[in-house]
């Protein structure tokens, strides 16, 4: 068997996932099986399927994208992405996953589905709330940056990497409550990447290899002695919400965000929402909640040029600082 440690889980797969690493931690707290399905479950047809989602686009098929079944009474989800007819069946607990997919398809596109939506989707069965977001290792801290797709969360990651601060996760940013606060488990050790971010960064679209051959999205090995990959969860730090790149003079810059804007913009970035139920989202506004009352959220204005990537970085270092360190009388200083 084969064993991995990401977002605060110990995984146990019957070969090599790509993109997870080998950790001597014992216990398995999800086991994945590549291939068959759950005793008593062979035959769908007889499980009383209740669609509970249909992405808007549609694929190559005529099909959404993926869709997504609650089976036997909620016993099972069924994860089915249409094009390459990969499937995923989870159970209630978030325990268990069986995965199928055809002969055709490589196992590096099963496991881009895996370690993203469908892992998300674990967490949050596990009562595991999750942001949309990236996150990097800031003097000790967790720094997390949320926005919408395109935003540049990734790609601010990767220039971060490019400083020398470790990555703790890409996509999916897993949370725990603990006595002391909020802490970010770290995820698994790649960056995924775009053509054009990848060109920005490192001069040439083809510069790191592709996730899957057919997928023009890339990704960036943090275990390449070139990088850092924070494998220790840390402290949450600060919340940073990219918003719309300008090209003007004051970007890069950091503000702050009111409560209610904070709060939605949390809301509006948390992974997997579109599957949650009720007792999950109100899970969920607990614990971001939480969050807003102890960790800065603040919201940062990108230059439009990707010359001033590292200074946007630089900006939100500073901002942190800043925000987190004592003033003569030993407390945190107010938030600008």
């Amino acid at each position: 068997m084969f064993v991995s440690f990401a977002f605060g889980l110990r995984i146990g797969a019957d070969l090599p996932i790509p993109g997870l690493t080998a950790s001597e931690q014992s216990g398995i707290d999800v086991q994945i099986h590549l291939g068959g399905r759950p005793s008593g479950v062979m035959d769908l047809s007889d499980s009383d399927p209740q669609l509970v989602y249909a992405s808007d686009t549609v694929g190559k098929v005529n099909e959404p994208e993926l869709r997504v079944w609650k089976l036997f009474s909620g016993r099972f989800f069924r994860f089915l992405y249409a094009d390459d007819r990969i499937e995923f069946l989870l159970d209630r607990s978030g325990s268990q996953i069986w995965a199928n997919w055809p002969a055709s398809v490589p196992i590096e596109d099963t496991a881009t589905y895996l370690l993203g939506p469908v892992m998300g989707f674990v967490l949050r069965l596990r009562d595991v709330v999750c942001l949309h977001a990236s996150a990097v290792a800031v003097r000790g801290r967790a720094v997390a940056l949320v926005g919408p797709g395109e935003a540049g969360k990734s790609t601010t990651a990767a220039a971060f990497a490019q400083l020398g601060f470790p990555v703790l996760s890409d996509d999916i940013v897993a949370l725990e409550e603990r006595v002391s606060g909020l802490a970010v488990h770290p995820g698994n050790p790649r960056l995924r990447l775009w053509p054009d971010s990848v060109s920005r960064l490192f001069g040439s679209p083809d510069a790191l290899p592709r996730l899957i051959p057919n997928w023009e999205k890339c990704y960036l090995d943090l275990n390449d002695s070139t990088f850092s990959f924070q494998s220790q969860g840390l402290p949450l730090g600060a919340v940073y919400v990219l918003g719309p790149r300008r090209d003007d003079i004051s970007a890069p810059h950091a503000n702050a965000l009111d409560d209610r804007e904070g709060l939605l913009a949390l809301v509006a970035n948390s992974y997997s929402n579109y599957l949650l139920d009720s007792g999950m989202r109100g899970r969920e506004f607990e614990l971001l909640g939480k969050l807003m009352r102890s960790v800065p959220v603040r919201q940062v204005t990108a230059h439009a040029s990707s010359a001033l990537l590292p200074k946007l970085c630089q900006v939100i270092v500073d901002d942190l600082q800043h925000l987190t360190e004592p003033d003569r009388f030993g407390e945190r200083r107010a938030e600008c």
